[in-house]
């Protein structure tokens, strides 16, 4: 069959905004596969239905932390010991912020991120956890009075900046490292504005400083300003000043 102008018909499938032709048409309409209770449950596991668990997760993140107060992500290892002085630190900080007006964010986890959440909740404040699904089971601490938890990490990341004023960053292992870098990064491309990020812990991120300075500046991969982008101290008071009044309350 010829179109009108001499060319002849293609054919082709229209799926929504999808255009279907030759070899990828598919057989059936969208409503008789939404009806057919006779398909197999694979589809919950292909990509076009991980969109909506995606954006269902976006919507449960910002339906549950939209009202907060202003508040300051608090890092660290899941690993840090309770009788540690590092987690006396994470008690200090999470208590200190909360007596400056400030909700705590954390992971949610144990270790470091429980220290914070434990500091807020005694200081009678909003003690958020942000869980994530991973293969060992940990679940959110006791001391969370707000949770979240997500299956993806991407989605769980854009939560700890969207509300969040700044970092106060313990030390920690990769997926601290992972939290601060991509900080980093966003302050550096001017992604975010007046977010300070604050690392708690001279003997232990020093190396990382002496690293940044040595090779990646030094091999012009950095510039020495960025340098700028955080402050370093083992002042649990100094840490607690600097993210709370550059982040302007």
């Amino acid at each position: 069959m010829d179109s009108p102008d001499g060319r002849r018909a293609q054919r082709e499938q229209r799926r929504g905004p999808v255009t279907r032709r030759h070899g990828q048409m598919q057989q059936g309409t969208t409503d008789q596969h939404l009806l057919d209770t006779r398909g197999t449950a694979d589809w919950v596991h292909e990509d076009p239905f991980r969109v909506m668990r995606i954006q269902s997760e976006f919507v449960e993140g910002f339906g549950a932390l939209a009202e907060l107060p202003p508040a300051i992500s608090v890092f660290g290892s899941a690993r840090t010991a309770r009788d540690s002085s590092e987690y006396e630190a994470g008690v200090a900080i999470g208590r200190g912020l909360v007596e400056a007006g400030f909700a705590v964010i954390t992971g949610g986890g144990p270790g470091a991120m429980e220290a914070a959440n434990k500091g807020a909740t005694e200081a009678g404040g909003v003690s958020v956890g942000l869980g994530i699904e991973l293969p060992f089971e940990q679940g959110l601490n006791p001391y969370v009075n707000l949770g979240v938890d997500f299956r993806y990490f991407f989605v769980r990341k854009t939560m700890f900046v969207k509300y969040a004023s700044g970092f106060v960053v313990l030390p920690g292992g990769l997926g601290t490292l992972d939290e601060l870098f991509e900080a980093l990064t966003l302050v550096q491309t001017k992604k975010v504005t007046r977010f300070p990020i604050v690392l708690f812990g001279t003997e232990y991120w020093q190396g990382l400083v002496d690293w940044l300075r040595g090779t990646l500046i030094a091999q012009g991969k950095a510039g020495a300003h960025d340098l700028q982008l955080f402050h370093i101290t083992d002042d649990v008071d100094e840490a607690i000043g600097l993210v709370t009044k550059e982040a302007g309350t």
